[in-house]
């Protein structure tokens, strides 16, 4: 466990690619969002604070099965960036780092977020971006000093690209932080790889 790393949770999409709310998908008996939790909660992440919409209440309904914080981002055309904005300021005055999670990607493996949380530890400063086969994926560790200067002008890709000598990639071996879920056909293709991945643990 990493006491002062946190998680944010952005949970307040309103999915119009996939023509229905993701973050309650089934994936393997669980939702897309349960998924997310679970992953960090079994990561060793311990403070964690879900932004849902201003019509996400079953969204917050789901997220209250789990030990989180749930908050609401009040702007109902709010992008990430603003959700951010709304989580930040639900953290803990110990927070020293926020691990960016999406339910977009629910098949990320623990492993990897305890992995960040490692990373962090080692090089306190910089943002740390996870890469799999050489691509780059989520979720994202970036230091709370960092994730201050996200304003309201700029999105969470401006802050990482201000300064690229303060980023690092985390090589993993967790295709899952390349598994986006934007619409129907990203969903059926998870539901899939999920299903093999089952059928390879029996």
């Amino acid at each position: 466990m990493n006491g002062d790393v946190a998680a944010i949770v952005a949970a307040a999409g309103l999915s119009k690619r996939m023509g229905c709310c993701k973050q309650l998908l089934q994936l393997g008996g669980k939702t897309a969002l349960a998924r997310c939790l679970d992953t960090l909660l079994a990561g060793g992440i311990r403070e964690i604070v879900v932004v849902v919409g201003v019509q996400g209440e079953l969204v917050a309904a789901e997220a209250g099965r789990f030990p989180v914080q749930v908050v609401v981002n009040n702007d109902p055309a709010g992008d990430m960036a603003s959700s951010l904005r709304v989580g930040r300021a639900a953290l803990s005055a110990a927070t020293r780092a926020v691990i960016v999670a999406l339910c977009d990607y629910p098949l990320v493996q623990p492993a990897t977020v305890a992995e960040l949380t490692m990373a962090h530890a080692m090089e306190p400063g910089r943002i740390v971006i996870p890469s799999h086969g050489g691509r780059r994926g989520h979720p994202l560790l970036i230091p709370r000093t960092v994730l201050e200067e996200l304003q309201d002008e700029l999105t969470l890709r401006d802050v990482v690209r201000r300064d690229q000598r303060r980023v690092s990639f985390l090589p993993v071996e967790d295709p899952g932080i390349l598994s986006d879920m934007d619409t129907p056909e990203d969903y059926r293709h998870l539901c899939g790889l999920l299903a093999d991945l089952e059928a390879c643990r029996t």
